[in-house]
């Protein structure tokens, strides 16, 4: 439990009968606190109260299900079909890296929109509202945008794909293995 208490200010114990104790407020919350939290970058960790098995993931992942569940969903039905499609195939942890890079692309690209947009606003950072409004005009442009960049991801995944089918043949092809012997039948 020290390094869980290391790597995450705020301690959340999850009990048996699936109620969430935040140590630091000696209160318990709901899932829609833990999403509040992570709304508010705040650093925390959920155990489970008898094994201290971290259970952050677990919670995360309930979040998000009930946020697909409710209103629009982020993810459709094929993509969710290609992400589990790719759990266990040899090419997992790469894809797990290339979407986790992706999304910090997009955050990169939204932190770098809100910066520029404090001089556009007497030098506040836009409201919700305002970046609704925002989007609305915007929207075309900014989709075509993310539209280029992930066929410019794309293509590089592609090329990525084959230079490493390149690499395997180069490798593997100096190796001298031998045919099985035919089957000689008694």
């Amino acid at each position: 439990m020290t390094t869980t208490k290391k790597n995450a200010e705020r301690l959340i114990k999850k009990y048996p009968n699936r109620r969430l104790y935040d140590t630091q407020t000696s209160s318990y919350i709901t899932l829609t606190d833990v999403k509040q939290l992570v709304l508010d970058n705040e650093e925390f960790a959920v155990v489970d109260a008898k094994t201290e098995e971290n259970l952050t993931r677990s919670i995360l992942l309930q979040i998000i299900l009930e946020e697909e569940s409710n209103g629009t969903p982020m993810f459709s039905s094929p993509a969710l079909a290609q992400i589990i499609r790719y759990y266990g195939h040899a090419m997992q942890g790469m894809m797990g890296s290339y979407l986790e890079k992706n999304i910090q692309t997009f955050i990169d690209i939204q932190n770098k929109l809100t910066e520029n947009s404090k001089g556009m606003y007497e030098g506040k950072p836009f409201s919700p509202e305002m970046w609704t409004q925002f989007m609305n005009v915007q929207g075309p442009m900014m989709q075509g945008m993310m539209n280029n960049y992930i066929e410019q991801s794309k293509s590089l995944f592609v090329q990525m794909q084959e230079q490493m089918q390149s690499q395997s043949k180069n490798m593997f092809g100096t190796f001298p293995f031998a045919s099985a012997p035919p089957h000689k039948e008694k």
